[in-house]
This record gives C-alpha cells, sequence and structure tokens, in this order.
C-alpha cells in the first residue's frame, strides 16, 4: 500500500514537472526555417537540396531533422497555434515518466535525493524547452541507457534488439546524433570485456552471450543510421559536423560551458554532486558507471547542448549508490508541496504559455517592404533569416549553419564584422539589399557609406538599400 501511495506520488511529481517547464519554452530562431521546411516537405515530399537560399539554392543540403520537420507542420494543421507547446509536453511527459518507470524501484530508495536530483534536472531543462528535434533525442538517449543496462544486469535481456529500430527513426528524425546509440553499445561492450578490482573501482567481465549482443546490436544500429534519404551520408554527418570549428565556434549552442558565466554553475554543482555521491558510497563503483559518467561531464563542459546527456544518463547510475531512507509522511507533504507550487506556477503563467507569438525580429511592415523591393540579392543577419524563410523570402544565411560553413557562412561572419578584406566581399556578392543589426559593425560601413540608403528601421533592425547610379 505504501509503495503504490509513493507510486502515485511520485506520478504526479514528474507530471508536475513536465507543466512547469512548459512555462520556459519560447520560440527559437530555428523554429521558423524547420516548421517552413516541414510544410514543404508536407506538400512536395523530403528535400536533400536546399530551396530557401538565394545564393546556395540547390546545392546538397543534409536535411537530417526532415522528419521533426513535417511532424511538427502536421501537428501545426491540428492544434493550430498550440502546436509547439503540445508537441514540448508531450516529448516532456515522456521522458519524464519514462525515467521514472524504468527506474522506479532504485528512484524510490531516497526521495530527499530524487527531489534534489530532479529538481536540478528542472533547472538545467529550462534552456532547452524548444520545438526542436533534440526533445525526441533525450527520449532516445533515455530508451537506450535502459535497454543496455537491462542487459546488463540480465543476460536474458532482449530489449536492446529494439535499439536498431529506434535507430533508424532516430537517424530521420534527428540524425545529428543518432549515431548516440551504436557507440552506446560499443562503450558496453569494450568495458564489458575487463575484469578488475581497484580500491573503489570494479568490473566484472560480461558473459560471451552479453558481449556478442552488444556487438551485434552496435552494427545493427549502425546499419539503422544508414536507412534514411541520404543513406551512408548520415553515417558520417555528426562527425563531419563535430569537426567544423567555424560553426561550432560562432553558434550559441555550441559554445562550451564556463566558468565566466553564473548560469552554468548550476551544470558544475550537478557534476559536482554526483561525484560526491560516488566518491563516498559504501558500494564499490562498477567500472561502465563511471566511465558514462566521465563521458557525460566530457559532452557537458565540451557544449551546453550537451547538458541534459548527464542527468539522463545518470538516472541509471546514480541512484544505484545512494542509501535507502524509509518513506513518512514528511516526504510526501514535500512532494505534494513541490508539486502544487509548480502546477500553481503552470496555471499563473497559463495565459501566456497559449498565447505565444510567433515573432521574434521580423514584423509585417518590414516583410511588406521586402516584399514590395523584392530583393534579388539579400544580405541578412543569421539571426534573422529563419524568419524571413518563414515569410517565404530568400535568404543569405540562416540557422542551418552547417550547410552554409560550405560556402558562404566564413564570409558572412567577415562582412558582419568588418574582417578580412569585407569590402572585397560585399563587392563579390552584389547585394542589392542589406538588412542588419545596429549593434554590428557592417551597420557602421553601411551608415557612412553613400552607395546605401536606409529604407527602414525599427529599434535595432535596418534595411538598407543600394543606390543605383
Amino acid at each position: 500500500m505504501k509503495n503504490r501511495k509513493l507510486n502515485i506520488f511520485l506520478i504526479l511529481f514528474m507530471i508536475s514537472i513536465s507543466l512547469f517547464l512548459l512555462i520556459f519554452f519560447k520560440v527559437d530562431l530555428d523554429y521558423f526555417w524547420h516548421i517552413k521546411a516541414g510544410e514543404y516537405m508536407f506538400k512536395n515530399g523530403p528535400i536533400t537540396h536546399d530551396v530557401f537560399s538565394w545564393i546556395i539554392k540547390g546545392k546538397y543540403w543534409m536535411s537530417h531533422e526532415w522528419m521533426f520537420e513535417i511532424i511538427l507542420f502536421i501537428l501545426k494543421k491540428i492544434f493550430g497555434n498550440l502546436h509547439t507547446i503540445i508537441y514540448c509536453f508531450i516529448c516532456l511527459i515522456s521522458l519524464f515518466l519514462l525515467l521514472y518507470f524504468s527506474n522506479k524501484k532504485n528512484i524510490q530508495k531516497n526521495i530527499p535525493f530524487t527531489l534534489v536530483y530532479f529538481s536540478f534536472f528542472v533547472l538545467l531543462s529550462v534552456s532547452f524547452i524548444q520545438a526542436r528535434p533534440y526533445m525526441i533525442s533525450f527520449i532516445f538517449v533515455c530508451i537506450s541507457i535502459y535497454f543496455l543496462y537491462d542487459l546488463y544486469k540480465n543476460k536474458e535481456s532482449k530489449k536492446i534488439y529494439f535499439l536498431p529500430l529506434i535507430s533508424i527513426v532516430w537517424a530521420n528524425i534527428h540524425g545529428g546524433s543518432s549515431n548516440m546509440g551504436y557507440l552506446l553499445c560499443l562503450l558496453f561492450y569494450i568495458f564489458g570485456l575487463f575484469s578488475f578490482k581497484y580500491k573503489k573501482i570494479e568490473s566484472n567481465r560480461l558473459s560471451k552471450k552479453q558481449l556478442n549482443k552488444y556487438l551485434l546490436v552496435m552494427f545493427l544500429c549502425m546499419i539503422g543510421v544508414c536507412i534514411n534519404i541520404h543513406g551512408f551520408k548520415m553515417f558520417l554527418y555528426p562527425y563531419t559536423n563535430m569537426l567544423d570549428s567555424t560553426m561550432i565556434n560562432n553558434i550559441m549552442e555550441w559554445q562550451s560551458t564556463s566558468l565566466n558565466n553564473i548560469f552554468h554553475y548550476s551544470y558544475f554543482l550537478f557534476i559536482l554532486i554526483i561525484f560526491l555521491v560516488l566518491l563516498f558510497s559504501d558500494k564499490k563503483i562498477e567500472l561502465i558507471d563511471l566511465v558514462l559518467f566521465g563521458l557525460c561531464v566530457y559532452l557537458g563542459l565540451k557544449s551546453v547542448r550537451f547538458w541534459l546527456y548527464t542527468p539522463i544518463i545518470m538516472n541509471y547510475v546514480i541512484f544505484n549508490y545512494v542509501n535507502n531512507t524509509n518513506v513518512n509522511n514528511s516526504n510526501y507533504g514535500f512532494i505534494s508541496i513541490i508539486c502544487i507550487f509548480l502546477v500553481g506556477c503552470f496555471i499563473f503563467n497559463f495565459n501566456r504559455i497559449v498565447n505565444i507569438k510567433y515573432k521574434t525580429n521580423i514584423d509585417n511592415k518590414l516583410v511588406d517592404i521586402i516584399n514590395k523591393e523584392s530583393p534579388k540579392r539579400l544580405f541578412n543577419m543569421y539571426d534573422y533569416g529563419g524568419e524571413l524563410i518563414y515569410n517565404n523570402i530568400y535568404v543569405f544565411v540562416d540557422g542551418r549553419a552547417d550547410l552554409y560553413s560550405k560556402y558562404n557562412y566564413k564570409d558572412y561572419l567577415n562582412i558582419s564584422k568588418l574582417k578580412d578584406d569585407y569590402v572585397k566581399l560585399i563587392n563579390k556578392y552584389d547585394f542589392d539589399y542589406l538588412l542588419v543589426n545596429s549593434n554590428y559593425p557592417i551597420n557602421t560601413y553601411l551608415n557612412y557609406n553613400d552607395n546605401y540608403e536606409v529604407i527602414y528601421k525599427n529599434k535595432n533592425i535596418l534595411l538598407y538599400k543600394k543606390i543605383v547610379n
């Protein structure tokens, strides 16, 4: 009876977290080209070549998120402006309930630690509540780790055979991270080969049957990743993408976790808590647990976009090392208070959530002016590209930095920041209109150049027209 009561309270806790996080939903800049791509592919089928940019139209595009974009557009047709909220809620509730039910026994062991752990989970999640494909990738990572650990603890487990099927779907929804499936299999295989004890760390060699399963599923997942509209190119894409230094060094979400950013301290504190639990636990630390923790820390420090891999993966590790505590009425009281607070915050912000505005930079007046002027070679800031595409305007660059990096992304950076031979680059592209941000050096150049005139200005957005003599 006690377990049933605790189960109900923790399910409500997970639901409350999912609702609360919707408060932090925001329409990010990439949403606009995602939804437009979804609309185009819904009508015309999957595409592998660009159709949105005047400068690289027809060039090969690794549309590794094509299925997500179609799903998002279908949700929009069904739910209207609520489609993004519906999408995020489905992803969040699926993730948190999956995390709980797949590790229920361990999560129930120590309620105070569980509340602290998931509080940090929420804190680390607030920047990621967007209509983006990584929301589904988080679910796939969760399922993958669950299946891999299930085989690790039970050599007769067959759940792992679902991973190749997941890899196929993963490669088409968010191909950029679909290599996680077979790489995790490889980790479990390699570190399942060792058998030793060293102080607090121990490793027990897995049975031949377990090792063979990991190896077989790894190869099947590798094949699964190749089953998509891009074929084998998808297998290579995550690696070539990660080697693109120009993109990684200039895109905010790829920035490294830094001690210079106070918000990043939440991640440092979280990994410190996990480390201390492992260090002071009475149990021996299994090698695979330590390896996965090290992987999470490496990825989390490398880029903020990998933060949530840590609480997702550690969900199946860290609860094994906390001590059991008795469940009492105070535990239920704390859970109730937290649930009431979280749901209350959601209700208080409900009107703002359901009336989300799908605009960030570009207003209707600017769209009308651009359409009237009909530019042939429009220069635009990176952050404006998605909304321009959303309004059926061809762009010079947009949020698909991985696409433009092979062609004009570096030139865009040099032009916008007036670096290198920027005048030569401006002449090379012969822009007839330039949509710029007043805070960028390019605006200073245009402002003092007699060859350009401002035809639109609103706050920090300016549209310049080249004067033809």
